[in-house]
């Protein structure tokens, strides 16, 4: 779309390209809704249409409605994130496909505000729930209200490995140690199973069991990064309402949960050299397009400028007003962890202090 000259020169000689207009909208259209999606985004964009008419000129709100229309007619709708973030302005049009529901907003202002598009993202309190006996394992998907038995592609059951244990002999010493072998068999291949729903669900995980089991499966497991916390107690006999009964003290303090979740990932991450700690760093990898999880904290900005090298930049002090002076360089590290199909979380302050306030897991 071509701009008269004049209304571009008018555009680039203020400070902001207004209007900015940010939408965002959950968008899944993997689930077969593609006619309510459409009717969304027809009613978001009347809507759109009628704000501006009221704030700016014709000339102004044709342009803009031009930019959405654009943008409307060219999303992806074989995209298997769940949600869309479109912004908007006479010299803008980005649309960034992220992996979180958020609460549906329209909002026209003088600038896009990356921080508020992740403080939109939903509060997910889903969970995957290991609970582990020495007869059988049951795996539950979990939220505040219910949980959902999930099947992997294991046996649940210790007797499907009996015969894959030598015979009993006759002394009792030998029997006892033969239980053992079972069972760290069984829990060997629950951790396998384990493992490939931590992959596909990317939840924290929680183990409930007595004690002599958690220790046997403590011993094996090869996923107790991604355990949030261990829950004793014999559940054998337990109702799935009772077992749920026993999580809300968890769900009740879900923050912490999430911090060491967060906490744990990024102990992984460095383990297999493969998290950017520091702005610097975590900038070049940004750029490179490697990011997969940023996690910064809360309040954490840093005005910078960039370099002749464009994964590098230069810490500048705030008043400073050279020409590639940038405001907020968390905020571009951010869009461009968003655009390139990456995640953002917020943190606490503080929570990231031994990594320099921001940390970037990459891809692996």
């Amino acid at each position: 779309m071509i701009l008269q000259k004049e209304m571009v020169q008018e555009l680039l000689e203020t400070d902001k390209y207004m209007p900015c207009v940010s939408l965002l909208l959950n968008f899944e259209p993997k689930m077969g809704l593609r006619k309510e999606l459409d009717y969304a985004l027809k009613i978001n964009g009347e809507k759109l249409e009628r704000m501006l008419l009221d704030s700016f000129p014709q000339d102004i709100t044709r342009v803009v409605m031009n930019r959405y229309q654009h943008a409307v007619e060219n999303l992806n709708y074989i995209t298997h994130k769940k949600s869309i973030a479109i912004f908007l302005s006479p010299l803008v049009e980005k649309v960034y496909y992220l992996d979180m529901e958020v609460d549906e907003k329209l909002v026209i202002d003088e600038s896009f505000e990356i921080r508020d598009l992740i403080r939109s993202k939903k509060e997910n309190t889903r969970y995957l729930l290991a609970v582990l006996s020495a007869k059988w394992t049951k795996i539950f998907l979990g939220d505040r209200h219910q949980l959902v038995r999930v099947t992997s592609n294991v046996p649940d059951n210790v007797a499907a490995y009996r015969n894959e244990i030598p015979e009993k002999v006759a002394n009792f010493s030998d029997e006892q140690k033969r239980k053992e072998i079972l069972l760290d068999k069984f829990l060997l291949h629950t951790d396998n199973g384990l493992a490939l729903l931590l992959n596909m669900y990317q939840l924290p995980l929680f183990v409930m069991g007595t004690k002599r089991t958690i220790g046997h499966f403590r011993n094996i497991t090869r996923n107790g990064s991604r355990v949030i916390d261990y829950i004793h107690g014999n559940f054998e006999e337990e109702t799935e309402s009772t077992l749920l009964s026993r999580m809300q003290t968890k769900l009740d303090n879900w923050r912490s949960v999430q911090e060491r979740k967060w906490l744990l990932a990024l102990e992984e991450a460095m383990n297999v050299r493969k998290l950017a700690r520091g702005l610097e760093d975590v900038w070049q990898a940004a750029v490179q397009k490697r990011g997969r999880w940023l996690l910064v904290e809360r309040h954490f900005m840093v005005p910078a400028m960039h370099t002749d090298q464009p994964d590098k930049i230069t810490f500048l002090e705030p008043e400073n007003n050279h020409a590639f002076y940038i405001k907020d360089a968390v905020d571009d590290v951010m869009e461009k962890v968003l655009s390139s199909g990456g995640q953002v979380d917020f943190v606490e302050d503080g929570l990231l202090a031994e990594y320099g306030h921001i940390a970037l897991i990459e891809y692996y």
